[in-house]
């Protein structure tokens, strides 16, 4: 069986879609493929289904929801396997479990991927982390269950898995500029700054690269900017690092300029002029 999250829903047995189209058997498939291999609770899925606003039958029409997809699986794997939905989609103590195999969950998979890029950064080795986090980022097709109504449950997980994305993506990039791809970053960067109009680090980011590739005023023109909806959306100002790492450009810090370091610097250009 092969299960993909990050994107839209797509759970095949024996090449075969297994995905239902009524809405909340979908909802429940797509939170047992979220914790493909851990068993959930029968009141965590009917959460996910229903809320607070629980109705008396919730317990049976649960389980007519688990009846319709082991029928589906069953109907994938055909006569030859008869007792395969029952294994695959388990009963367990309490709630049921979506039995998967190593490497067959896209989530599983960037999960590897994200941990073996941080090893790599760990020891020093940027080339090795920036391809692991660019394979991590590929294993996306979209943002993910994208095209399944989420309930309480699922909507935690999807702002988690969100978040990590992001964060890969920012450890990608702050590979990218110590071995020195700045000019090559700055579309990117531009991109993620317009999509992440009051990120901090993205904007960090890009006005390293910016000032980097001889463009200072542009890297202050970022700051100004990012200072501007920071102040008219959320009345504040840009944090203090943000601010030194601004005054770091005016005054052409040899800090900011990845030779000065011998390209051995490590730390993460938000941090840079940190206190």
């Amino acid at each position: 069986m092969e299960i993909k999250v990050l994107g839209p829903l797509s759970v095949e047995a024996c090449g075969q879609s297994i995905v239902p189209s009524a809405g909340k058997p979908r909802q429940i498939l797509a939170l047992l493929s979220v914790y493909a291999n851990q068993m959930l609770p029968v009141p965590t899925l009917m959460e996910e289904i229903w809320g607070a606003q629980m109705p008396r039958s919730a317990l049976t029409t649960l389980q007519t929801y688990i009846l319709q997809l082991r029928r589906r699986l069953a109907a994938a794997y055909g006569p030859q396997a008869p007792e395969a939905s029952k294994s695959v989609l388990a009963t367990r103590y309490g709630g049921y479990v979506l039995e998967a195999q190593p490497g067959a969950v896209d989530i599983h998979e960037y999960d590897r991927l994200v941990a073996a890029g941080r090893d790599a950064l760990d020891v020093g080795d940027d080339v090795e982390a920036s391809f692991l986090f660019r394979e991590a980022l590929a294993v996306w097709r979209g943002p993910a269950l994208v095209d399944v109504r989420v309930g309480p449950i699922l909507e935690i997980e999807l702002a988690r898995l969100e978040e990590s994305r992001l964060g890969v993506l920012e450890r990608r990039i702050e590979a990218d500029l110590r071995l020195g791809r700045h000019a090559e970053l700055l579309t990117e960067l531009t991109e993620l700054t317009a999509r992440h109009p009051l990120h901090e680090g993205l904007h960090a980011q890009c006005m390293a690269a910016l000032y980097r590739s001889g463009r200072p005023w542009q890297a202050l023109e970022v700051y100004q900017g990012l200072r501007g909806r920071l102040v008219e959306d959320l009345g504040l100002e840009p944090s203090p690092r943000l601010q030194k790492l601004q005054q770091a450009v005016l005054a052409s810090d040899p800090a900011l300029d990845l030779e000065s370091a011998g390209g051995q610097w490590r730390r993460p250009v938000l941090d840079l002029f940190a206190a």
